[in-house]
């Protein structure tokens, strides 16, 4: 009897870890949805469109998702941008930190 209980315990979880990552996937595509959905009613495509708003949603929903950058990617390419903006004004010191400190917390 027990083995048959731990037998059907373990099955459980290893089932409950197959379908985890289905689980994560569905909020992703609902957020897909909602985005794409804003996007056509943003565009005039509101629910009486039809064929236009069946084509556009098909794109939007079937578009591949924008490449993450790695993390600190946009920090850094803010840093860059307020770095060369520093230098294009000849700041130094004191100017140049307060000028940096502004431009990142943008």
């Amino acid at each position: 009897m027990t083995k048959t209980a731990s037998l059907a315990v373990v099955s459980l979880f290893v089932f409950g870890l197959c379908i985890a990552p289905f689980a994560v996937a569905a909020p992703a595509q609902q957020n897909k949805m909602k985005t794409c959905n804003a996007e056509a009613t943003a565009k005039g495509l509101g629910e009486g469109k039809g064929d236009e708003r069946k084509a556009f949603m098909k794109e939007c929903l079937s578009a591949k998702p924008a490449k993450v950058e790695k993390a600190g990617g946009a920090q850094q390419n803010k840093m860059k941008t307020c770095n060369k903006e520093a230098g294009e004004q000849n700041l130094k010191g004191d100017e140049r930190k307060k000028f940096m400190s502004t431009c990142l917390s943008n």
